[in-house]
């Protein structure tokens, strides 16, 4: 692999270009550049953020190209760090633009949503976990505004799991892995490895499998859909399924490639059932989602999780908390309100 500044080249005509994220611990988003016979698609685009479209822009300079010239945008999933730019790509060449059924359903009712029905729900399911009086007195106080993410792109294309994208002279195929969002889907290059490593082609993994840090596994919030979803259940049997695939290389959405993409399975795998372990310990007494959230081991104590940190903490405990009902090891306490767990 070589690299100049925010671009590398990972051969067999795949680039990716280090796209900044605002404010976010992450840093970039790598967005794919894939060569085409028809010209460059680009995997994901980032966050719509003024210096995030100038370093995309810059990027697909130095590889050759330009904004103009793409022709197409594959979008592993709806969060704004990767559909964020996809709309004024679109704009600026006439790409097609392709996601999931299922995060296209999320992006369309986001379109549609108020900003204050936003508010609303969250306040009301952040109450319902638990949450003190002192953190929902900033929601309830705040003015519905817009919020980034709330009114995306409408993708033109359906990816469609299993099989080929159309992409002339490219094998990318489509892998449903959902988890991280409803409609999350990794893309499987289809073709050897460059540089020949062992293994079966490359994976653009999006968020469902990174090298050092584990994705936001939490419930997935829509304020119109009251289906009980299993979104840890999901993301785990989603994990085994790439497990399985066993590509030579692994190219994500943040961080670095990586390869060995069962042994990083693996720690996941183990990651999540010490955590689904360590809350049933906690679950010996009755506990509402936020305070199990509290009791979570986190990369930071929970004092020093910022507000907004602390609702996506919360998403997560939940889902765990879902997961363990599911399987028969916990239930929800009927009557009690806030809603309490305990372990069966």
């Amino acid at each position: 692999m070589t690299s100049t500044g925010q671009v590398h080249d990972h051969g067999g005509g795949v680039r990716s270009i280090e796209v900044p994220i605002p404010d976010n611990p992450l840093g970039t988003t790598l967005v794919y550049v894939l060569d085409t016979d028809r010209g460059p698609v680009l995997v994901d685009t980032g966050w719509d953020d003024p210096t995030s479209w100038d370093t995309l822009v810059t990027g697909l300079e130095a590889c050759g190209t330009h904004v103009g010239e793409v022709h197409g945008v594959i979008v592993t999933h709806h969060h704004p760090d990767h559909h964020g730019l996809s709309g004024r790509v679109r704009e600026a060449s006439g790409a097609w633009l392709a996601m999931h059924a299922a995060d296209t359903a999320i992006v369309r009712r986001a379109r549609s949503t108020e900003p204050g029905r936003w508010l609303t729900y969250m306040t009301a399911k952040l109450a319902a976990a638990g949450a003190p009086e002192e953190h929902l007195a900033p929601l309830r106080a705040a003015r519905p505004r817009s919020v980034p993410g709330l009114a995306p792109a409408l993708p033109d294309r359906e990816i469609v799991p299993g099989e080929l994208l159309d992409l002339a002279g490219r094998r990318l195929r489509a892998i449903w892995t959902p988890g991280h969002t409803p409609g999350h889907v990794c893309l499987h290059l289809e073709e050897d490895h460059p540089a020949q490593l062992p293994g079966h082609g490359r994976l653009f993994s999006g968020d469902h499998l990174l090298p050092r840090i584990t994705p936001h596994i939490g419930l997935y919030e829509d304020p119109d859909d009251t289906t009980i979803a299993d979104p840890l259940g999901d993301y785990l049997d989603s994990l085994e399924r790439i497990g399985r695939l066993a590509p030579a290389e692994v190219l994500p959405a943040h961080q670095h490639t990586f390869t060995d993409a069962p042994g990083r399975v693996r720690e996941l795998l183990t990651h999540h059932e010490d955590r689904l372990t360590g809350l049933l310990t906690l679950l010996s007494e009755p506990l509402t989602a936020w305070q199990v959230a509290e009791r979570m081991e986190w990369n930071r104590p929970w004092a020093q999780i910022p507000f907004p940190s602390r609702n996506i903490a919360v998403s997560e405990a939940e889902a765990h908390l879902r997961r363990l009902v599911k399987l028969g090891q916990a239930e929800a306490m009927t009557g009690s309100e806030p809603v309490t767990y305990v372990a069966v």
